[in-house]
């Protein structure tokens, strides 16, 4: 089952209640973000990075520890190239159904995996490489606040256009047009789900976006504006009357 026509509607109020999460940028920066999940891909990522090499557009990656491990030499490649690097857990597992010890031995895991891939000091990549998106945007209520005691920041997303389930180029195109404004964070992916169309789609999405007025950041630029105080900074907590509107809104659908 599709569910792009809810992450618009779901985004704003996940926001708004998990602020320790970040979700966009600065609203007042013509700033987005394009990230890609569930890589590197041996075949995938390279065509993409050729990509963002022609376009200038440094993008951030959110890896897979297992990928990285098929895949050191792809991985090596991205790091070469500039791109931010996140972590998304080694086995593509849902968060909410590992213990702290095994998430927190997860992430380790793929920290180690990257440093070993990259050739970076594991110190290094533990302090430095340590934002971290769920597999499926999943996570329990205390989650965000445990990962962060944990060192980590978590990163979510504000435009999600469902490209893992093939829709094609024009219609992730579309979706992604729909949704996008100041400081969105895009999730696209370069892995097994997905990957197939994602230089198709990027190609098309870059100079469209562009055309917009849009400019082209990674993650690390977007958590300027928490830094700042700028993220969301008048966003309120929805009311449970505002939670239960958006639920019933999305049951009529």
């Amino acid at each position: 089952m599709q569910f792009a026509w809810l992450y618009p509607r779901l985004y704003p109020v996940l926001a708004a209640s998990f602020p320790l999460g970040l979700w966009a940028g600065n609203p007042d920066r013509r700033e987005i973000a394009l990230s890609f999940d569930d890589g590197p891909h041996p075949e995938y990522t390279p065509a993409l990075l050729r990509l963002l090499d022609q376009e200038q557009v440094i993008a951030s990656f959110f890896w897979l520890g297992c990928w990285v491990d098929r895949a050191p030499a792809v991985a090596k490649q991205v790091w070469d190239a500039g791109h931010w690097l996140g972590l998304h857990g080694y086995h593509h597992r849902s968060f909410p159904r590992l213990s702290a010890d095994e998430l927190q031995r997860d992430l380790k895991r793929t920290q180690w995996a990257i440093a070993q891939a990259c050739q970076l000091d594991p110190a290094w990549v533990q302090h430095h490489v340590r934002d971290v998106r769920p597999p499926n945007g999943l996570f329990l209520p205390g989650a965000l606040a445990q990962w962060r005691s944990w060192g980590y920041r978590p990163v979510m997303w504000s435009v999600v256009p469902e490209d893992w389930t093939h829709p094609g180029p024009a219609v992730v195109q579309r979706r992604v047009l729909d949704q996008v404004q100041n400081g969105s964070l895009i999730v696209l992916h370069d892995g097994p789900c997905g990957g197939h169309d994602v230089v198709k789609t990027v190609a098309q999405l870059i100079p469209a976006l562009r055309d917009r007025g849009w400019r082209f950041v990674t993650v690390d630029r977007l958590w300027d504006a928490i830094e700042q105080g700028a993220l969301n900074p008048a966003s309120p907590k929805p009311t449970a009357r505002e939670i239960d509107r958006a639920i019933d809104q999305m049951s009529d659908e």
